[in-house]
């Protein structure tokens, strides 16, 4: 890959990008609803991963091999994640992060959440170029690291399915309305979702780093997802939530339960 051929790869992530959270905005207009920003988002940064593994150019078996990887671990992804926010999103009049946002905003609402989505599109850069990149590596062969991507995938997956199912069921039982869920993974951490969301994007420097200097770049995305999910978009506005809505009971969770990594509850 030359230095135009990456710079023009670089342009097409980041139209792609836009162009999806443009939908998103549109969505939100029509719904009222924000949490349908998350799940456009999901979709479109999969459609990065899948059309980049795609039309990452031929060649062996085993770069067809990792090519296909990269499709897999994108749509499964994609699938698995929007499908779980679209479903949580129809269950709710709006997704409390954003709306305290738009409610701060007052009149000029529209042109700030517009804003604000290009600028997700803008920071998810990282994410698709990862994704694209590993699909893109010219390493003749397969790897240990291309097998250690696909188990890293499968847990991380895995992981983030289950953490959802656990809270999801904890949430429908009436017994525990106005409760914090510490059961099952939620007790070695308060967002085990997240955190296995994070690991699912190691899988993709994995796949790209090698004898070729682009793919170091794909290291960008574990990094850019982790700095999202424990300073920005993630962990922050939903703990502040949380502290609203569950008061002392949460500020105990945080306490005795690791924020981000799975650890052994505190003694």
């Amino acid at each position: 890959m030359t230095v135009t051929m990456f710079l023009v790869t670089l342009l097409v992530v980041a139209l792609a990008l836009c162009a999806g959270m443009s939908l998103a905005w549109v969505a939100w207009r029509r719904t009222g609803n924000s949490g349908w920003v998350d799940t456009v988002w999901t979709f479109s940064v999969g459609a990065v991963g899948l059309t980049g593994a795609v039309l990452a150019p031929a060649g062996s078996d085993a770069l067809a091999s990792r090519r296909a990887m990269v499709a897999a671990f994108s749509a499964v992804w994609a699938l698995r994640l929007g499908l779980h926010i679209a479903q949580r999103t129809r269950g709710i009049a709006d997704d409390p992060r954003y709306a305290a946002l738009l409610k701060g905003w007052g009149a000029d609402a529209p042109r700030q959440m517009f804003i604000l989505l290009q600028k997700q599109a803008l920071v998810s850069i990282p994410l698709g170029l990862a994704m694209v990149l590993a699909a893109a590596n010219p390493e003749p062969a397969l790897r240990v690291q291309d097998w250690l991507a696909l188990l890293v995938m499968i847990v991380a997956v895995a992981g983030e399915a289950i953490a959802d199912s656990q809270l999801r069921s904890f949430a429908s039982n009436p017994s525990n309305r106005g409760k914090v869920c510490d059961v099952g993974l939620w007790r070695w951490s308060r967002h085990p979702n997240y955190f296995f969301e994070w690991l699912g994007w190691i899988a993709y420097p994995l796949l790209a780093i090698g004898a070729w200097q682009w793919g170091w770049i794909a290291l960008a995305a574990p990094a850019c997802m982790y700095w999202l999910l424990v300073y920005v978009s993630g962990i922050p506005p939903l703990e502040q939530h949380m502290l609203a809505t569950r008061g002392d009971a949460y500020r105990s969770y945080q306490a005795r339960t690791s924020a981000f990594f799975p650890l052994p509850l505190n003694s």
